[in-house]
């Protein structure tokens, strides 16, 4: 028997009783005449003790032990003379009286503790070594009970868990698809999924009105924080259901798991949409946690001969309250933000609430005190605030602006981890134009339907048709997506026909969805959650890469196993692929 308790179980109560453990030596301190091992498995640490007084060859061995050496210790439960109050197992230790080395181990390569010395990417290429690591374990362990608690409410709420292919059909909307050639088929090729979307309408279709998958999914896209190449979604479908139906019990998934695992009773979801969103926080997926809402100054700061407004689309600004003391250097450094390149704005213009009551601005010379007074009225704000205002293209200025009022939350630390503001952004458009292409983009995907009031507006004005499509929001993060779909061929039809397909593209690619709602297809929608995002929002991280036990970097590769990689000339051949061929010819 390799052990009887683990490493994070003895207490007082063990006291005289003989147990074994095994694990990895954390660390060893050699005091002459005693040594001390503290021993680590995923549970805990236990401290060991061999007294050269009792068995002087035993303690000799324990001296030899290094850093991360797996071994076996039997020994007695005895109460410690110098408690650690900072470890469950504190009150306790085991006098040592057999050991055995199971493995030895090289040194590691960065410190294997809380805090390590290890860089990003040397802690990568070892993730195995970083996994023994408590906070990495803490991860881990989140997001086992995430999906566990997962499972149980969708359970009782009547859903069955169905799996989908992972080798399925290449489809041209939305991100680019991994591909997979194939050797029974030269010259052809699978997709890994991005979604199993259509396999759950065609569920619907079959008749498992309530289905859902923890599942994989892939998107050959740029990486950041919060997006890996493959995630996991919480993926279900619902029949005969409108959207407030999907609300409800979803709103109800996020509730049960907060409560669960955090112990937290999320407050009551809000409802916005997507036009109030962007006009009032320049962005789909608000963070409400504070306030800063957008103000539009058109009215009261054009036509007073300063060009910069004068000359622009929008302009628009925040009130930050209490911030008129920002020195020149503070709002130099607030300037330079916003001028850089992934936000884009020209420059800032800032007006200064003083306490006084007067007002000072980098626009004095257009805007008196009366003009800036009508401003400040506009904002509601208070001696001692401080106005920051942009201008430009309206999508571009308001983009800007929700960096900005992002930016001065973080400066004035209103994130506040342990507050949670959740809602949901509903009436999306349900097409997006696209300059370059001259064509229509889904603004979700292309099996969302148009709101029921708007399917006149298919033929007339299709820019204008609102989606049936929502989101969830919490603190400022989109933790789920989805839409009532069309389920009607028609209207299916209609749909591929906006976004530029013809009917035998559209067949080609979609037919056996097509076919299907030829077959009695219901009413029907469902929603997807990013599965890591919603673990590291409830462990109060940004980045998802900690959630998740083998990630990728940011340039989509996996230092542990150094892929993707080459493969032989005879692989290539197999899959009838001439890679050299296909260079020559580029």
């Amino acid at each position: 028997m390799h052990r009887t308790h683990t490493c994070g179980e003895l207490r007082i109560e063990h006291l005289n009783k003989e147990v074994t453990l095994s694990g990895w030596v954390q660390k060893s301190r050699d005091l002459g005449g005693m040594t001390f091992v503290d021993l680590r498995d995923r549970y805990g640490i236990t401290q060991l003790v061999f007294n050269e007084e009792v068995d002087k060859e035993l303690c000799e061995k324990a001296r030899r032990l290094g850093r991360e050496f797996v071994i076996k210790a039997i020994g007695k439960v005895i109460e410690r003379s110098n408690k650690n109050p900072d470890m469950p197992t504190g009150e306790v230790e085991i006098i040592v009286n057999s050991l055995e080395i199971l493995n030895e181990s090289k040194v590691p390569p960065f410190t294997i503790e809380e805090e390590t010395d290890g860089g990003e990417e040397l802690r990568m290429k070892y993730r195995y070594l970083d996994l023994r690591r408590a906070p990495l374990k803490r991860c881990l362990e989140l997001r086992h009970k995430v999906s566990q608690e997962s499972r149980k409410y969708l359970d009782a709420q009547g859903f069955l868990e169905i799996e989908t292919p992972f080798l399925i059909k290449s489809t041209p909307e939305g991100a680019r698809d991994f591909v997979v050639p194939s050797r029974m088929h030269q010259g052809e090729f699978y997709a890994l999924p991005q979604s199993p979307q259509t396999f759950k309408q065609l569920l619907m279709v079959s008749g498992y009105d309530k289905y859902f998958q923890v599942v994989k999914c892939f998107r050959d896209e740029d990486l950041r924080a919060d997006r890996q190449p493959e995630f996991t979604q919480i993926d279900c479908e619902m029949s005969f259901v409108e959207q407030d139906d999907i609300l409800k019990t979803f709103e109800g998934l996020a509730k049960h798991i907060f409560k669960e695992i955090k112990d937290v009773e999320l407050p009551e979801f809000g409802l916005m949409t997507y036009d109030d969103a962007m006009k009032n926080y320049g962005t789909d997926k608000p963070d409400t946690r504070f306030e800063m809402t957008f103000v539009e100054l058109n009215d009261v700061a054009q036509g007073k001969g300063f060009n910069v407004f004068d000359s622009v689309e929008l302009v628009v600004g925040i009130c930050v309250e209490g911030c008129a003391g920002y020195s020149r250097k503070q709002l130099d450094a607030l300037t330079d933000f916003v001028r850089r390149p992934q936000i884009g704005a020209k420059g800032l213009v800032y007006v200064k609430y003083n306490e006084d009551g007067t007002f000072k601005s980098s626009v004095d010379k257009f805007y008196d005190h009366d003009a800036l007074k009508t401003w400040a009225e506009k904002f509601n704000a208070k001696p001692g605030d401080l106005i920051l205002v942009l201008a430009g293209e309206a999508n571009q200025a308001r983009k800007a602006l929700s960096e900005l009022r992002l930016e001065m939350a973080n400066q004035l630390n209103l994130k506040d981890p342990n507050a949670f503001a959740p809602l949901f952004v509903v009436d999306f458009p349900l097409l997006d134009w696209d300059e370059e292409t001259q064509r229509y983009n889904a603004m979700h995907h292309p099996f969302t339907s148009p709101k029921e009031e708007d399917f006149a507006k298919l033929n007339s004005d299709p820019g204008s048709v609102k989606a049936n499509a929502y989101d969830m929001v919490i603190n400022g993060v989109e933790i789920a997506g989805g839409s009532i779909r069309i389920h009607k061929k028609d209207i299916q039809d209609k749909m591929f026909e906006l976004l530029g397909f013809t009917k035998k593209e559209a067949q080609k690619q979609f037919g056996f969805l097509l076919g299907a709602f030829e077959y009695g297809a219901p009413p029907h929608g469902g929603i997807a959650f990013g599965f890591d995002r919603l673990v590291a929002l409830i462990g109060g991280d940004e980045t998802i890469r900690d959630y998740i036990a083998f990630p990728k970097n940011n340039a989509g590769r996996d230092l542990m196993l150094d892929s993707p990689s080459t493969i032989s000339d005879e692989q290539l051949d197999e899959l009838g692929l001439n890679v050299k061929e296909l260079v020559n010819q580029h």
